[in-house]
């Protein structure tokens, strides 16, 4: 037997064989791309020039125009991710079966993931703004006398994460009810369960996991909002997001510990609602026959 083919069958008493030399790629571009500059972003944390090795972390905590960007983060993307996923379950039911224009209305759901969020900022500028169709109807009707400003403050920013948030959530939710086996609800239709019944007792628990999962996605993707705060939002005031404040911090004030303390706070915070969230799914039953959560 030649050396090489001892060494493969040794690998194979392992579990090792030649086709999980297959992995090596990937995993070299997540070392290379992600765990190498995550560990050295939390490695300059400890680096400030000043303070101590946890002087950075303090700065942060210790300024009030730093540290609230953490209660503005979250509540631009708290109820942006519950909106989505709120408003995601009905439609995502409805949209089981089958009927006429079910493909045109999905394209019509999911077409924001196409937009981009700049835009999708452009939109808004142009629907909601000031000198927008929006106010310009109102203005013409004589509802309103001066233009609603829902745009370049909070409602801006939130009004983006719904429209570039909803499409993930409403994919998710519909992969997950997909997996829910239909017999179930017309099992509990012929014991005389009504629709709210069959939704409430059987398919909303089975279905917890996914929205679960759906909204720890969709909560983190609007926790990182960063364009849509600049181009809709007030990016010096009322929407300050962490995100923000790391890139001032570390692109504007040339302070790259601070800069990478803020952007591990920022996962922090991102861990702690996830753990929560995954933590309250246990609370709701989801039995042994579900979905795909």
């Amino acid at each position: 037997m030649s050396g090489g083919t001892a060494l493969r069958h040794r690998l194979a008493e392992r579990g090792l064989d030649r086709q999980l030399l297959l992995l090596v790629p990937g995993l070299a571009c997540v070392l290379a791309l992600f765990i190498y500059p995550f560990a050295y972003g939390i490695g300059l944390s400890f680096q400030p020039a000043s303070g101590g090795v946890l002087g950075a972390y303090r700065a942060f905590f210790t300024d009030a125009y730093q540290r609230d960007t953490i209660a503005t983060t979250l509540g631009l993307s708290l109820p942006a991710a519950i909106l989505n996923v709120a408003a995601s379950v009905p439609i995502a039911y409805r949209m089981r079966g089958r009927f006429r224009g079910k493909r045109l209305l999905t394209t019509i759901l999911v077409v924001p993931i196409t937009l981009g969020t700049v835009l999708t900022a452009e939109g808004l500028l142009n629907y909601l703004g000031p000198t927008g169709w929006f106010n310009r109807a109102l203005l013409g009707l004589g509802v309103i006398d001066e233009p609603v400003r829902l745009t370049n403050n909070y409602w801006g920013v939130f009004f983006s994460l719904v429209i570039t948030g909803f499409p993930f959530a409403f994919l998710l939710i519909l992969s997950y009810l997909s997996g829910i086996d239909p017999t179930l609800e017309r099992a509990a239709a012929t014991l005389g369960a009504g629709r709210w019944q069959r939704f409430s007792r059987i398919t909303l628990p089975l279905l917890a996991p996914g929205l679960a999962t759906t909204f720890c996605l969709t909560f983190v993707l609007a926790f990182s909002v960063f364009p849509s705060a600049v181009l809709v939002g007030d990016p010096a005031g009322s929407t300050r997001v962490v995100s923000i404040a790391a890139y001032h911090a570390a692109y504007e004030a040339y302070d790259y510990p601070l800069g990478s303390a803020i952007a591990v706070i920022m996962g922090v915070v991102e861990l702690i609602v996830v753990a929560v969230v995954l933590g309250l799914r246990s609370l709701f039953y989801t039995g042994s026959t579900g979905g795909k959560g």
